[in-house]
């Protein structure tokens, strides 16, 4: 994992040649052909008290979001593709079409300049709390919460508000 200290920044790209996963730890994925209005939403860690507030806003509310033109919502988080299913099911026991990204290695949001090291709560370097709107692979807007335990401007309700 890389503690790197250049963010991301309106005008710079989603990092496509990094592997991610989402149905199953076998299967990685990268993000090579976005299109269209896209939101990507960074939480330090499934199952947290904060995150598991966060992203109920976004599961509601995503009726709202594709009607502003969104074309997917990835919730992403430093956890293995299990815990992500997990809080997936838990949070959406109906389902949902927002998609449970896992960057378990942190090479995503390394990537990006948004990890931040959680060693003495979370036992490992860990997502900052952060929102990217997109547009391809193209990145329009970088909303990274102060302080990781917070939520105030990566809220739905906010985001949605800026679209």
């Amino acid at each position: 994992m890389s503690l790197s200290t250049a963010q991301i920044q309106p005008g710079g790209a989603i990092p496509t040649s990094v592997t991610v996963k989402e149905d199953a730890a076998d299967q990685p994925f990268k993000f090579e052909n976005l299109t269209g209005k896209n939101i990507f939403v960074g939480v330090p860690g499934a199952f947290t008290g904060t995150c598991t507030r966060q992203i109920p806003g976004y599961i509601e509310s995503y009726d709202k979001f594709k009607e502003k033109g969104v074309q997917n919502i990835y919730v992403l988080a430093v956890n293995d593709v299990f815990v992500l299913k997990a809080w997936k099911d838990s949070l959406a026991p109906n389902g949902t079409p927002i998609h449970f990204i896992a960057d378990d290695t942190g090479a995503f949001s390394g990537a990006l300049g948004l990890l931040f090291d959680a060693s003495p709560r979370l036992g490992s370097p860990r997502s900052k709390r952060y929102v990217l709107i997109t547009e391809g692979s193209s990145v329009e807007t970088v909303l990274v919460e102060s302080v990781p335990s917070e939520l105030t401007i990566t809220a739905a309700d906010r985001v949605l508000a800026l679209l």
